[in-house]
């Protein structure tokens, strides 16, 4: 009984140089420190920039990466539509990043601004990428213009052999997209709703050689010309 009090005391001890040791080896010691940093989903963007933008540092403690605030870092880049940043013990932290995605073009001098759904400039070109329509008339602002999304989204709505037909498309409003098609052809897409039976629709419209394709109500689709 008497020795009851110095064995919980050594046990406390013991507890307490654990603990400290712990501690040390996550925040004071060189053993679990950022050794290596991975940079995957980039192709736009170059790791170095990524890493110059980050914060991290080789060599400080892995405990201590903030991979939230990091990855709001790293979203800065204009071309990273999103981040995600987590820590892979003892000594790495992994960076994958999601980057935009052109999915209209539009004049801007003698240049071409690609532009993904968001309306943010990915990146510029001196000519048109093959593949890829023309946004005529577009809104002042393209930075979260609805009607820049609909664009967007009605293009990919499409079947990829219609899809390389169009050479351009004009979106006044979110809900009156217009395409023109190779070979002088519009069509009146309308909104971005019945996707799949609008595609359907136009592909056996074209058929008739109409000059305009109207399939904005998929239920009355009408050709002219």
């Amino acid at each position: 009984r008497a020795g009851r009090p110095w064995r919980a005391a050594v046990l406390a001890a013991l507890a307490l140089a654990i603990v400290a040791g712990a501690g040390w080896a996550l925040l004071g010691s060189s053993l679990l420190v950022v050794r290596h940093i991975q940079v995957h989903g980039n192709r736009l963007v170059s790791a170095a920039a990524v890493l110059a933008i980050s914060g991290l540092h080789r060599g400080e403690p892995l405990s201590r990466v903030n991979t939230a605030a990091t990855a709001r870092r790293i979203e800065r880049i204009t071309q990273v539509q999103s981040a995600r940043v987590s820590t892979s013990w003892p000594d790495t932290v992994v960076i994958t990043i999601i980057e935009r995605t052109a999915g209209i073009a539009v004049r801007s001098g003698g240049e071409f601004e690609l532009v993904d759904a968001f309306g943010v400039i990915v990146r510029s070109s001196v000519s048109r990428p093959p593949g890829l329509p023309v946004l005529t008339d577009p809104p002042p602002v393209l930075r979260g213009s609805p009607a820049v999304a609909a664009a967007v989204q009605v293009l990919h709505e499409l079947p990829a052999r219609l899809r390389a037909r169009v050479l351009s498309v004009t979106a006044p409003g979110p809900g009156s997209v217009d395409l023109r098609l190779r070979g002088g052809v519009q069509v009146r897409w309308g909104g971005t709703g019945h996707g799949r039976q609008k595609a359907a629709e136009l592909a056996i419209l074209l058929r008739t050689h109409a000059r305009i394709v109207d399939v904005s109500d998929p239920g009355t689709a009408m050709t002219q010309g």
